[in-house]
């Protein structure tokens, strides 16, 4: 079918990378097309309902994965415009210095960036700043250096929070604020457009506070006449110019709003930005394979898919004896652990709140809380998310066959991983014996219990490194700027360049990412 629209520069995918570039580069005046596969995400009563948002597919798609043993994922993937950040927990963390550096862990090194922590410092600053992310500086042990405050206050603790994280201190450990993005003022609660409601981590936001990409960056630029955003529009195949060395055109699948007729079309950019998160990016690029690049697009280094990072990820759902009647719990975090301990010298990962757990999240396995009920657990737990660093490794990898995705994939760190999860339960035990907390000794005979869970290989929210960046076009797929070493035009800014994956969520330095791109985009267009 024939190019029949051409513009200055084509965005695929709205999310944190693809949405914030196109909000970076609507300033350009240039030609800008944005393409994403899926609609707006619906605003209704349902984005507070837990039945709804974690057992059903209303707001994750029901698309089926491959594992490498041919056994089906469904992974916790939302195609909406935003991304997987409308249902994000809006954790905004910044990479620690040393996570740009080379590293010893129990299973291996993770290896260095080829460029540091000040190149995207910066960055870190503005993004902090697009999507509204609220913290404290100077509590965090490992904290990098600022160049500014956090530009708006941390997130206050609620009474029971407040509580743990004094007890935390007094253990000598560093509490500290979780860096949370939404739209949240604590002095004029009349004026805030965030509630504190006990549905944002892991919820679509009814009242929009939180910072995701439709909210920060897509809707802002919406009404640009440069700017053409294209809903239900999914990009089928890339195909390039005789040469090899460009895109010529981009082959979408559209949807039409209103008939919900299906029309393929062909749209031509002088650039094109590939922002599908890491998994579908590489799967677009593999499928996308022609004469002058048989194995896939930019894939002369057979790189591209490989080295697939997610994050050794669970949660400990800790009972204690005193209710916890925390709405927004997601306010306290803790590295102490994060490069070791003194008789453990590898990195452990980071500790956090996760949103509060409901009873109606717990029926669906009470047996596992037996002899203490759902509401019982729910309403006496403290709820905490475990992340730790899992390492690159080229047999990790996205593979498609056909029409099918597979990831093969096999966890690594787990070690550390296990460590920082009895040290916490541990800790916690002896939180649950303090009388400064617990004065009540015998409310529960199972007050101090702890559940554990491991994020299974579907929870892919984590996503990064399948096209990794660098000088060598032989070690990586993407240059420093994130332009395909084999293609001149061709561009990805999720987080697929990623060369480890620090222990905490990607999410701040894919946008920090995206707007350092943005302005050598800017640069090369004029």
């Amino acid at each position: 079918m024939a190019t029949n629209n051409h513009y200055d520069i084509i965005i695929i995918g709205t999310g944190a990378g693809g949405g914030t570039l196109a909000y970076r580069l609507a300033q350009s005046g240039k030609k800008i097309l944005v393409l994403e596969r899926g609609p707006f995400l619906p605003r209704e009563k349902e984005n507070w309902d837990v039945k709804t948002v974690f057992n059903s597919d209303r707001y994750h798609n029901s698309e089926v994965w491959y594992d490498r043993d041919g056994n089906e994922l469904h992974p916790g993937m939302s195609y909406f415009v935003g991304g997987n950040t409308k249902v994000y927990g809006a954790a905004l963390f910044r990479l620690r210095e040393k996570d740009f550096e080379a590293f010893q862990h129990c299973d291996g090194i993770s290896p260095a960036w080829p460029l540091k922590y000040k190149d995207f410092e910066p960055y870190y600053v503005e993004a902090e700043k697009l999507y509204q992310v609220h913290g404290k500086s100077g509590e965090d042990p490992t904290e990098p250096f600022r160049s500014e405050e956090f530009p708006y206050p941390a997130v206050s603790h609620e009474t029971r929070i407040e509580e743990v994280s004094e007890v935390l201190k007094s253990k000598g450990l560093k509490p500290y604020h979780t860096p949370v993005g939404i739209h949240l003022n604590e002095a004029q609660r009349y004026l805030s457009q965030c509630i504190r409601c006990n549905t944002c981590d892991g919820f679509p936001c009814l009242v929009h506070a939180k910072s995701d990409a439709e909210v920060s960056t897509v809707r802002p630029v919406m009404g640009q006449e440069n700017v053409t955003l294209l809903t239900e529009a999914r990009v089928l195949k890339l195909h390039t110019s005789a040469s090899g060395r460009e895109i010529s055109s981009v082959e979408v699948e559209v949807r039409d709003p209103e008939s919900r007729q299906v029309q393929v079309q062909q749209f031509s950019g002088d650039i094109v930005v590939i922002a599908c998160g890491a998994v579908n990016s590489s799967v677009l690029l593999l499928k996308s394979a022609n004469e002058q690049h048989p194995h896939g697009l930019a894939n002369s280094s057979d790189l591209v898919g490989r080295n697939f990072m997610k994050h050794v990820l669970g949660s400990i759902i800790g009972v204690s004896k005193k209710p916890n009647p925390t709405k927004f719990q997601k306010t306290l975090s803790i590295n102490d652990f994060y490069w070791g301990e003194s008789d453990y010298e590898y990195p452990m990962g980071q500790i956090q709140t996760l949103g509060k757990v409901s009873k109606e999240a717990l029926e669906g396995n009470a047996a596992a809380y037996a002899p203490l009920t759902p509401e019982e657990v729910a309403t006496h737990s403290i709820d905490w998310w475990l992340t730790v660093e899992d390492l690159p490794d080229p047999n990790n990898r996205i593979r498609v066959d056909g029409d099918q995705i597979i990831l093969e994939y096999t966890e690594n760190n787990s070690e550390s991983y296990d460590r920082l999860e009895q040290r916490w339960i541990e800790i916690l035990k002896s939180i649950e014996c303090g009388q400064s907390i617990m004065p009540n000794c015998s409310y529960f005979v199972d007050a101090g219990q702890t559940y554990t869970g491991r994020l299974p290989l579907s929870g892919v929210g984590h996503q990064v490194g399948t096209c990794r960046f660098g000088d060598d076009p032989t070690t990586s797929v993407l240059d420093l700027n994130c332009r395909t070493h084999d293609i001149d035009n061709l561009y990805i800014t999720d987080g697929s360049f990623f060369c480890s994956s620090g222990a905490v969520n990607p999410t701040l330095t894919i946008i920090a990412n995206a707007l350092r791109v943005g302005d050598h985009l800017i640069d090369r267009m004029q």
